[in-house]
């Protein structure tokens, strides 16, 4: 069978929701009996989002192979429940990287390289990579950034080729856009809209679907409008308003019966009725009234929620699971240095320290894991959050005050943290780290074990620190287990506090793996413990006001 395409473009404004879009309709695609991939191209020049702000760019979501990609690669992996690859997300910087080393190397026999058709083609190549190498039977392709960008006209005019190339009934053009909401006049506006696509329809695409988002109720007569106007056709013309639980677009979208109008777009049928009952499940468990757990979680790049996305949602799949709500408290780890900073956790179940880099922040997240050590308040840490975890147990416990990470400390005479052995010679930054899927041993009797249920997981990695083995006899014999080991017995990937209701770090990244049906175990054994605190706690405050 052809590989299928369907490419999603924005307009009017970024961030309005390409990636959980193509995310739910590669959701509704597979529930019909597709074999589906996604991919997301991004026009910016960095080679990939591994060495890029949090704050400019959000989470980097690592794969299992080792690459570090873009935050909506989680949406497509958590919505559809997939696992994609690196063919999966490329950028412009790869795009010219890879045309300038190929005229370097003599390829285009001295010929003139040009935007077009040099780099187009390379972009076709890779779009066409992700069929090739999955077997999909539809590939969804996001084109990054906004129509109008000047960065994203070669991915446009490479997406305009493709129809040309594949033909008609193996491409789809989406076209998701934003209408804007008057408060004077309490009314949506269409007009930005009719704007985006005719820039659009000037480079050469006629969309066949339009995706509306608002904040407010889209009417018909707003719909035969932009019908009208950009030349589509009514029912291509589909409503999306937003929607307080994210999980219940798939259904939203559904309701609409933009899947089945893709499908006869690409003059496919359906392999199956669509069974989407384990969905609508989830919705409705998510709507039932639930008791609140508070939960905070201690970061360095808090003011982008997005910087954390995967561990909100990890956080949200599991509470779903256990039957609470969860509430996150977000936590400057900076702040947690001042005088009066750790009165916060006073309001919190339980707390949650992600991973990050450099050294800002660094000792509010050990003051962290010191408060949930001292006062049993179950805790979770990832990458950094195990490391903090390590550093403060030698200092406090051990009685090593210097204990630090040589990546904050080069000199520290106590490096409880250390650079790995193969990451001493590294000097270049992107892609350098220990990247991706790799195995762990659990130790029996641990919380760990008890978790997965299993002696042996692969988890996914983004680090180039690791606990020193040197230190590790002495950790252990004061009470801190080293419940996961890497095979070899060289790296340790989780630690645990003996005697803590809840105490566990992972130098891994277990949010990367949790889908809103299938919560990380880990995430899943955590929320757990913060709802049996939460309920103790209660239960003691209960007692407290009766004895009065």
């Amino acid at each position: 069978m052809q590989t299928k395409y369907i490419f999603i473009t924005g307009g009017v404004l970024s961030s309005v929701g390409k990636g959980v879009t193509a995310a739910a309709i590669g959701r509704l695609l597979k529930a019909r009996g597709f074999n589906v991939a996604v991919q997301k191209m991004d026009p910016y020049i960095n080679v990939d989002p591994g060495t890029m702000s949090p704050y400019q760019h959000g989470e980097v979501f690592v794969l299992d192979d080792g690459s570090e990609t873009d935050l909506d690669l989680g949406h497509y992996e958590r919505f559809i429940n997939i696992r994609l690859s690196k063919v999966c997300n490329f950028t412009a910087g790869q795009v010219y990287a890879e045309v300038i080393q190929r005229e370097r190397r003599g390829d285009y026999l001295g010929g003139t390289i040009q935007v077009i058709p040099h780099i187009t083609n390379e972009i076709k190549r890779r779009v066409q990579l992700v069929g090739k190498e999955t077997g999909a039977d539809i590939v969804l392709v996001e084109v990054g950034g906004t129509v109008g960008d000047i960065e994203g006209l070669p991915f446009l005019e490479a997406i305009r080729q493709m129809r040309l190339d594949l033909g008609r009934e193996n491409t789809t053009y989406v076209h998701l856009t934003w209408l804007p909401h008057i408060g004077a006049t309490d009314e949506l506006k269409t007009k930005p809209t009719q704007h985006s696509v005719r820039e659009l329809r000037s480079i050469g695409i006629i969309p066949d679907v339009i995706v509306a988002r608002a904040d407010y109720p889209i009417y018909d007569d707003l719909l035969e409008k932009i019908a009208l106007f950009c030349d589509v056709k009514t029912n291509a013309v589909i409503p999306m308003v937003t929607t307080p639980i994210l999980y219940e677009i798939p259904l939203r979208l559904e309701k609409t019966g933009v899947a089945d109008l893709l499908l006869n777009y690409l003059d496919l049928e359906p392999k199956q009725k669509p069974d989407l009952g384990a969905w609508e499940t989830l919705i409705s468990k998510i709507k039932q009234p639930k008791p609140t757990i508070n939960i905070a979680l201690v970061g360095k790049y808090v003011e982008l929620h997005d910087a954390y996305i995967s561990v909100r949602e990890a956080l949200k799949h599991a509470a779903i699971a256990n039957d609470v709500e969860v509430e996150i408290t977000w936590v400057h780890a900076s702040d947690l240095e001042k005088e009066g900073g750790l009165d916060i956790f006073s309001q919190v179940d339980g707390i949650v320290v992600p991973g990050g880099f450099g050294s800002r922040g660094v000792e509010g997240k050990i003051n962290a894991a010191r408060y949930a050590r001292e006062n049993n308040v179950p805790y979770l840490g990832l990458c950094l959050g195990m490391q903090v975890m390590v550093i403060e147990f030698a200092r406090d416990v051990l009685q090593q005050k210097t204990a630090n990470s040589s990546e904050f400390d080069h000199s520290t005479l106590e490096p409880i943290i250390d650079l790995m052995p193969d990451q001493q010679s590294i000097t270049e930054k992107g892609g350098t780290m220990r990247l991706g899927l790799y195995p762990c041993v659990l130790q029996p009797g641990t919380i760990a074990h008890q978790a997965y249920q299993t002696d042996q997981v692969e988890e996914r990695h983004r680090h180039r620190f690791e606990l020193n083995n040197k230190y590790r006899p002495a950790l252990e014999a004061a009470g801190m287990l080293c419940s996961g080991i890497s095979p070899d017995g060289r790296l340790v990937e989780i630690t645990e506090i003996k005697g803590h209701p809840f105490m566990l770090g992972t130098q891994f990244h277990p949010e990367f793996l949790s889908r809103p049906n299938r919560p990380h175990p880990l995430f899943m054994a955590f929320v757990k413990a913060v709802r049996e605190n939460a309920l103790s706690l209660q239960e003691e405050e209960d007692t407290h006001h009766v004895e009065q």
